[in-house]
């Protein structure tokens, strides 16, 4: 039986982005299909708190459309388009991991506006973990995208022991070849039918992937 090993990297941006891509296996590199974490890096934008809760972007608050320039937005305005999940000072690379189905996480760079929630003129470092208000959600299970790989995701194979995620429906431009069943802590946990080793990290960092 053929095995591969393949992992999904955290993701590290200054602002945001919106996150899908190749998991790969152990080895240093980036998430395009080189091996290891992602560090995926997006020039500075300024994030203006609007003061709409205590925190900018705090739990439960909501952002504007866009990923390279967004604001708070009051989540029953039209501008609305994700709600936080997930609040963070610091950067996602050392800081707590996002929920397993968030859709894509904004990067906030500190900032210094005029005004601020706490009035002390400075909107600290941090990260946001947003899920969309309306369906795709592409952090579900089999959706296809979000920034962590989960059991329920499908991948595809891109050769030299990388693989991408893809849509589990097969309406995404490539069709899935393999599906993450299980999260175990080794991959001697694995069934037998597990036909390549996904890197989940986490509590149980191993996902068993089979054909599909």
């Amino acid at each position: 039986m053929r095995t591969r090993w393949a992992a999904r990297g955290a993701c590290v941006v200054v602002c945001a982005v919106l996150l899908s891509g190749c998991q790969s296996a152990p080895g240093g590199g980036e998430k395009d299909g080189r091996l290891g974490e992602q560090r995926t890096a997006a020039s500075p934008t300024a994030a203006r708190a609007s003061g709409y809760g205590a925190e900018f972007l705090g739990v439960d608050e909501c952002s504007s459309f866009g990923r390279t320039s967004f604001t708070e937005a009051s989540c029953a305005g039209e501008r609305a388009a994700a709600r936080v999940i997930a609040r963070h000072d610091g950067t996602a690379r050392d800081g707590p991991r996002c929920p397993a189905t968030t859709d894509f996480v904004l990067h906030i760079s500190e900032q210094h506006p005029s005004s601020d929630e706490d009035g002390d003129g400075v909107v600290p470092r941090g990260y946001a973990c947003m899920r969309h208000l309306q369906p795709p959600h592409p952090g579900d299970p089999g959706g296809g995208g979000g920034p962590r790989t989960i059991v329920g995701d499908c991948v595809y194979d891109l050769g030299d022991g990388r693989v991408r995620e893809t849509a589990c429906d097969g309406g995404a431009e490539r069709e899935p070849e393999f599906e993450v069943t299980k999260a175990v802590d080794d991959r001697s946990d694995c069934p037998a039918s597990t036909a390549l080793y996904v890197r989940l990290g986490g509590a149980s960092p191993v996902g068993c992937a089979r054909p599909v």
